[in-house]
C-alpha cells in the first residue's frame, strides 16, 4: 500500500490524539512503512494551486453568482516548535499576546449553503536585525494584504462565482478595495470607528475628513462618504450589538454596492463568521496541529492535508446531513466500540489463565 492524499486525509479525520509517520504505519498494522510516511510528507507543490484542483469539481456544482468569498487570517498553534520561518511568534488579538504557531490566510467560498476553501497563503518569516535595538525579530516576507489580492486574483482567473467579498478591518484599505473593484466585485468589511472619509467629493479634494465615529449614524442608516485613494464613494453603517456579559458594542460597516440596502449589509456581513467556524472545524477535526513533525515541508505537507481533510468532511456532511462535529463524534462512538470489543475479547482470552507465582 502507497501512501497518497486519501489515505493520509483519512488518517488526520479519523485520529484522536497526535499524527505522524509512525502512528499511520501502526494504525495499518505496517501494511504503510513509516518510510512511505515520510516520502510524501516531504513532497514539495502542496500549495494554494493543489488545493483548488482538489475542490474545483465541488465548487462547481455549488456555485452560484450570489456567491461569497470571505478571507481571514487564523494561526496554528505550535507552542514547543521552535521557530523556523514558518512556525514564528505571531500576535493573537484573541489572547492578546504573541503565540508561536503557523500563521495563514483563507478564502473562503460560501454558496447554497457549502462553505469550500479554495485558496491559502502561509505567512513566511525571515529572521532580521534591526540596527536600532540590535535585537533579532521575525518579519514577514510578504503582508496579509498582498496575500488578500494574490487570493482574489487567483480565484477571478479560475472563474469562481461570486457577488462580494467579506473581510474584517484588517482586510478593509483602499489597496484592496480598489482591486475588488477593478474586478467587477463589490466587498463588505469592518472598519475601526477612526477611518478619516470626506462627506463629498470636493471635500475629499479639499483634504477635509472627519472620523466615521463623528457621523452620528443610528442602526438602520447609511451614509455615502469618500475615502482616500478610492475613486468612488463608498457606503457606511454602524450596528450596535450586545455582548454575553450584558455589555454593548459596535461595528462600523463598509459597503462599495451603493445600491445595497442597511439589512442587506449586516445580514451579508454575518455570513463572514462561517470562515470561523471553518477555522474551528481545522482545528478540531482534521488534526491541523496536532502533528509533532519540526522540518518546514512535513508542516506545509500536514497542513495542506488538513484543509483536504476538511473538504472530505464537508462532501460527507452533504451526504449525511451531519455538521462536522456529528461527523467526528460518529467516529468517535466506533472508536470505542472497537475498543470496548478489543478489551472483552482480551479478557476472554486470559481470564482463569493468570498465574500470580
Amino acid at each position: 500500500m502507497k501512501t497518497d492524499l486519501d489515505l493520509s486525509t483519512d488518517y488526520l479525520i479519523s485520529s484522536l490524539g497526535q499524527t505522524s509517520a509512525t502512528g499511520l504505519s501502526s494504525l495499518l498494522d505496517n501494511a504503510v512503512s513509516h518510510d512511505s510516511v515520510t516520502r510524501f510528507v516531504n513532497q514539495p507543490d502542496h500549495d494554494s494551486k493543489a488545493l483548488w484542483k482538489q475542490v474545483k469539481r465541488d465548487v462547481r456544482r455549488m456555485e452560484s453568482d450570489a456567491g461569497l468569498l470571505i478571507v481571514d487570517d487564523s494561526i496554528s498553534e505550535k507552542p514547543y516548535t521552535d521557530p523556523n520561518g514558518l512556525i514564528c511568534p505571531d500576535y493573537d488579538h484573541c489572547k492578546d499576546g504573541y503565540i508561536n504557531g503557523i500563521n495563514f490566510v483563507s478564502l473562503l467560498y460560501r454558496s447554497n449553503g457549502v462553505q469550500l476553501s479554495v485558496g491559502f497563503e502561509l505567512v513566511f518569516k525571515t529572521l532580521q536585525c534591526i540596527i536600532k535595538t540590535r535585537k533579532e525579530c521575525w518579519r514577514v516576507e510578504r503582508t496579509k494584504n498582498d496575500m488578500f489580492r494574490d487570493l482574489l486574483r487567483a480565484a477571478h482567473k479560475n472563474t469562481v462565482k461570486f457577488a462580494l467579498v467579506l473581510c474584517d478591518s484588517w482586510f478593509t484599505n483602499s489597496q484592496n478595495i480598489n482591486y475588488v473593484r477593478s474586478i467587477k466585485k463589490n466587498l463588505i468589511g469592518a472598519v475601526k470607528s477612526n477611518l478619516e472619509v470626506a462627506l463629498s467629493k470636493s471635500d475629499r479634494a479639499n483634504g477635509k475628513f472627519i472620523e466615521i465615529s463623528t457621523l452620528s449614524l443610528n442602526p438602520g442608516d447609511l451614509r455615502e462618504v469618500y475615502i482616500r485613494s478610492v475613486e468612488g464613494p463608498v457606503l457606511i453603517g454602524r450596528d450596535i450589538f450586545v455582548n454575553k456579559d450584558g455589555s454593548t458594542g459596535e461595528l462600523y460597516l463598509l459597503c462599495t454596492d451603493l445600491t445595497r440596502t442597511y439589512q442587506f449589509i449586516l445580514s451579508t456581513y454575518q455570513e463572514r463568521w462561517g470562515i470561523e467556524d471553518y477555522h474551528k472545524f481545522l482545528k478540531n477535526n482534521t488534526s491541523l496541529h496536532k502533528s509533532p513533525t519540526r522540518p518546514l515541508q512535513t508542516q506545509r505537507t500536514h497542513f495542506f492535508a488538513s484543509l483536504c481533510a476538511y473538504v472530505k468532511l464537508e462532501r460527507l456532511k452533504i451526504c449525511e446531513k451531519l455538521n462536522h462535529f456529528a461527523l467526528k463524534g460518529k467516529i468517535y462512538i466506533k472508536t470505542i466500540q472497537a475498543a470496548f470489543k478489543e478489551l472483552e475479547s482480551l479478557k476472554l482470552k486470559y481470564e482463569g489463565n493468570i498465574s500470580f507465582g
